[in-house]
């Protein structure tokens, strides 16, 4: 009868959406499958993700954002609308209230842009949040008390480290280096090392399959297959984990110097409190093998992976949602 709120993750690798009372009910690629002559949507999720490099000159797969932002706003809208009607919380006199995560350092135009694509499919009362905020609450650390408590949320477009203290960001950083980054570094080192060119999902199922970035923690290998760019025929060739930690090693190292920058800038008091507490990885590169190794050893400060990482943001948006009544509304 009456509209359920709801929480959105919109991620630039994955939409994830929690409906209050529900949990978590989606979780699909943030990829559309478009005809260029007729601009209908074709597909949407999954389904549009298993065409990415694999559609005839007509069809096109876009994912429509871009470094945590909105590039493509039509086709945002055309995206969050069939999520949502998908889910079909909408009650027969009232529309459902929306809670979405942005990355902490983008601009007002961005913030708009999120409204509006969330006004337009459907939502009646549009709220924005910071992602490492949310994502720390949706990670079970305990933002509401006068203590120090520092997140790293590395997602598919944007890493965002933050500290937070009563309930707010104290300081924090936001670098367009995460995921979709780390797939292009593995897939350019293989095209310069071995002449041999693959996509975006090989790139992606190498980082999974046997990718790290702490040198020396992982001996593994797997055998791939491409195109050869001399003879321009199949190849198919053996690569190994200490290659793919050489070929992430600037990218990662770029995260690791942000960190340190907002532990720099952070108050004494707070960051003794995270040398007791530790700092928490989320997102879904909190899951590349010897991410929490490596800011342990270069933070010297104890790093651990929330549990279930890629989830934390809409958990989080979820016991926001639980609260909204009560707080007085985001800082949007």
């Amino acid at each position: 009868m009456f509209s359920k709120d709801i929480g959105i993750d919109l991620g630039t690798a994955n939409v994830l959406i929690y409906v209050k009372g529900k949990g978590i009910v989606l979780n699909e690629p943030s990829v559309v499958a478009i005809d260029k002559n007729t601009k209908k949507v074709l597909a949407v999720g999954e389904e549009a993700r298993q065409m990415v490099g694999r559609t005839p000159g007509n069809i096109v797969a876009i994912r429509p954002l871009k470094d945590g932002v909105i590039a493509d706003f039509d086709v945002t809208e055309a995206m969050l609308k069939y999520f949502i009607n998908k889910l079909d919380v909408k009650g027969f006199f009232s529309k459902p209230r929306i809670l979405i995560c942005c990355p902490t350092n983008i601009t007002s135009v961005e913030q708009k842009a999120i409204r509006e694509a969330a006004e337009k499919s459907g939502g009646k009362k549009v709220y924005l949040e910071e992602e490492p905020k949310v994502a720390a609450i949706g990670a079970g650390m305990d933002i509401f008390q006068p203590s120090g408590n520092m997140v790293v949320d590395i997602g598919g477009g944007t890493t965002d480290v933050a500290v937070l203290s009563m309930g707010d960001i104290v300081t924090s950083e936001s670098i367009k280096v995460a995921g979709d980054v780390f797939d292009n570094d593995i897939l350019q080192y293989i095209k310069k090392q071995y002449k041999l060119l693959i996509g975006e999902r090989t790139a992606e199922a190498i980082k999974i399959t046997i990718g790290t970035v702490y040198p020396g923690s992982r001996e593994e290998s797997m055998e791939i297959r491409g195109r050869d760019m001399v003879t321009g025929l199949p190849r198919t060739i053996e690569i190994h984990s200490t290659e793919i930690e050489k070929a992430l090693h600037e990218s990662v190292s770029l995260i690791v110097q942000s960190a340190k920058n907002v532990l720099e800038k952070t108050p004494p008091e707070l960051s003794a409190d995270i040398i007791d507490r530790g700092v928490c990885i989320t997102g879904g590169g909190a899951l590349l093998h010897g991410m929490d190794q490596l800011l342990t050893q270069e933070l010297k400060v104890p790093v651990f992976v929330a549990e279930n990482p890629m989830d934390c943001v809409a958990v989080g948006t979820g016991l926001m949602l639980d609260n909204i009544d009560r707080s007085p509304g985001s800082r949007i």
